[in-house]
Formats: structure tokens, C-alpha cells, sequence
């Protein structure tokens, strides 16, 4: 794979020829709503630091900081509009105790996505994520509703986060069987302490023209060497936490495993004279499905160390250690095929060179 070394280096996302950065800004962290965001002044400098360096993609979501991330992007990209571009998210709910306000339905897609161009003043979404399977609405009306999107001219291309690789796999072939606007783009967390998803997502979007967009490259900022030990809790609240650690241990980052591996980052970090978040981001870059890692800076200091990433190039020995340290057991049918004994029942001996 190219070495890529700055922001200005574009990469095609996915299937469709839309060019984007190597990193893509997060802006979860816009807005202090859920109590450690970055304030308008600091979301401004971080903007600014991005697009300056010819960053131009732009990620948020609806619900981000109760709306306020959507309405402070909507602000930054003021006489910027055209060159970014800019991502967004429906599915999560935005009014409690209203059963329509979330899920995947196209009542709460179509309102989510006024709400969105309200939020951003714009009229249109150039990439509009699906957030999450709700395991409630049929495919068939998840592809349709976002394809009325599409043709209205509201949404341009589409992505999915957050999904099963088999149910991702059905609706891309709906689409493409009733010409129906695919997916170009899938968004999923995957970080050394994340590879779970190399098992059957990322071959997936390989093999169905889905572009990567990792979300926590910094398993939580667990890479980063700010968690200890005597951070390990077992919180795990429904509520959104006030505090980012208890944020972190929620979703369940934060454990001695990822710890473990977290140690390992500090090595090469150390080795390299560069930070451990550079690392941790530089190893997500190397695997060829990842188009675009999603950053998410909270101070204008980490937005510049995530930029140092692109830098990055390890040796065999340094790049052989970060995986052995993450490595993940195989799994099902992968497991099973993969033992000398099957190799050789299927194969009966001979060598056989695969050509995809």
C-alpha cells in the first residue's frame, strides 16, 4: 500500500469515485452538552487546523451532543461548503419516551434527515450513515427509503455503521439487484484492541466496494497510554456517562487485555520518539480496506498529534509486534478450514494459488 503523509493525499471512497481524506474529523466531540466536548472556540481551532492542512472529511451524527456537533459544523463549513465533505447519521433517537424518533424506519430516516440539514444549514448530506441494525425494519424499506433519498437530491451517497457483514451483504444486494443506490462506505470500530471485525466485516466491504472508516482507532484513547490499572472498573451504565472514562469503560474498552496491548504501543511509541496515539493510528492506516480513520480530538493539541500519524512507518520487527500483541483467535468455518487435514482434503496435496 502507498504511503500516504498528509491530508491533501486523497483517497476514493469505496466503489464511488468521491475523493476524500486520510483521516476524517470526528465531531462527536463538538459541544460540551455531554459534559467533556470541546467549546465553540476550541471546535473552531480544530476545524480550521484540519481544513488548513487540506483535510475535507467531515464526520457527525444527529444526535452528536443532543444536536449541538451538527449545529456548530453547520457554522465552521460557512463559505467552506464545497470543500468538504460532510458526513452525518441517523437511527439513534433524539426524543425520549417517542418510540419514532429512533431506528431505521423512513419516518425517523426522513425526519432525522431534515432535522440534520436544519442543524448543519445546508441542503444537502454528501454521505448519510444508517447507525446502527435496529432489528426491527425490513431491508427492503431500509434500501427503498434511502434510495427516495438519493434521487431527491437531499443525500448523495450512502454508508452503514455498526451492522452484521451478512445483513450488510443482503441489502448491498438488493440495491444492486433493483438498482437501488448502494453503499459506498462502512463504518466500524476496529483498533488494535477492536479486530473482531477483520473476521467478516472488512473482507466484506473488500469484496462489495465499501470503503473503511474505523471509529476509536484509539480503542477509546486506551492507546494512548492515559488509562492505568487502577482505571479498570466494571461500570456500565445506559446512560451517557459525564465523564469520558466512564464513557470508555461503558462500551467495554477498558479492560486488562486492552491494557496489555496498550503497553506495547508505549514500546514502539518510545522506540519511535513519537506519541502512542500516532502509533495506534498509523497501524490502522496500514491495512488496504482502511480509507479514512475517524479522528475525534477534544483540544487542538491532540487534533495536530492524530495529523503526525500519516508520518508513521514502522519496521517489520516493530509492525510484527503490534500484531502479535493484538492478535485475535480464529473463528468459524475459518477455524476449521484452515487445519492441515482440511487443506489437504480439499486441495488433495496439491499447492494451489488463489486469484482474488
Amino acid at each position: 500500500m502507498t504511503t500516504v503523509n498528509a491530508l491533501d493525499q486523497y483517497r476514493l471512497l469505496g466503489r464511488s469515485g468521491l475523493r476524500v481524506s486520510p483521516l476524517s474529523l470526528g465531531t462527536m466531540t463538538f459541544g460540551s452538552d455531554w459534559g467533556w466536548g470541546a467549546d465553540d472556540a476550541q471546535a473552531q481551532r480544530i476545524f480550521d487546523a484540519y481544513v488548513e492542512r487540506g483535510g475535507n472529511f467531515i464526520d457527525t451524527s444527529v444526535n452528536y451532543t443532543n444536536g449541538t456537533s451538527e449545529k456548530i459544523l453547520g457554522g465552521l463549513i460557512k463559505g467552506k461548503r464545497e470543500r468538504v465533505v460532510l458526513a452525518t447519521k441517523f437511527t439513534m433517537a433524539r426524543d425520549k419516551g417517542n418510540p419514532n424518533s429512533g431506528g431505521n424506519h423512513r419516518f425517523n430516516m426522513v425526519n432525522s434527515v431534515e432535522t440534520s440539514l436544519r442543524q448543519l444549514d445546508t441542503d444537502r448530506i454528501d454521505l448519510l450513515y444508517l447507525h446502527a441494525w435496529d432489528f426491527t425494519t425490513s431491508p427492503e424499506e431500509v434500501m427503498r427509503s434511502l434510495d427516495d433519498l438519493v434521487r431527491s437530491g437531499k443525500v448523495l451517497y450512502l454508508g452503514i455503521c455498526n451492522t452484521s457483514a451478512w445483513r450488510i451483504a443482503q441489502m448491498q444486494t438488493l440495491a444492486d439487484l433493483r438498482a437501488w443506490s448502494p453503499f459506498v462506505a462502512l463504518q466500524i470500530e476496529y483498533s488494535l484492541v477492536e479486530r473482531t471485525v477483520e473476521h467478516e466485516l472488512i473482507p466484506m466491504a473488500q469484496a462489495l466496494g465499501l470503503g473503511v472508516l474505523p471509529w476509536s482507532p484509539l480503542g477509546g484513547g486506551i492507546l494512548s497510554g492515559k488509562y492505568s490499572r487502577t482505571d479498570l472498573t466494571h461500570e456500565n451504565a445506559a446512560d451517557i456517562s459525564p465523564t469520558r472514562k466512564g464513557v470508555i469503560a461503558s462500551s467495554g474498552h477498558l479492560t486488562e487485555r486492552a491494557l496489555e496491548i496498550a503497553d506495547v504501543v508505549l514500546e514502539i511509541a518510545a522506540e519511535i520518539g513519537v506519541t502512542p496515539s500516532r502509533v495506534a493510528l498509523a497501524w490502522v492506516l496500514r491495512n488496504p480496506a482502511v480509507v479514512s480513520p475517524i479522528m475525534g480530538a477534544r483540544t487542538l493539541a491532540q487534533a495536530e498529534d492524530n495529523f503526525g500519524a500519516l508520518d508513521i512507518v514502522f519496521t517489520d520487527e516493530q509492525y510484527n509486534r503490534l500484531n502479535q500483541a493484538s492478535a485475535i483467535a480464529p473463528i468459524f468455518p475459518d477455524r476449521f478450514i484452515g487445519r492441515p487435514m482440511v487443506q489437504q482434503l480439499i486441495f488433495g496435496g496439491s499447492t494451489v494459488k488463489s486469484g482474488r
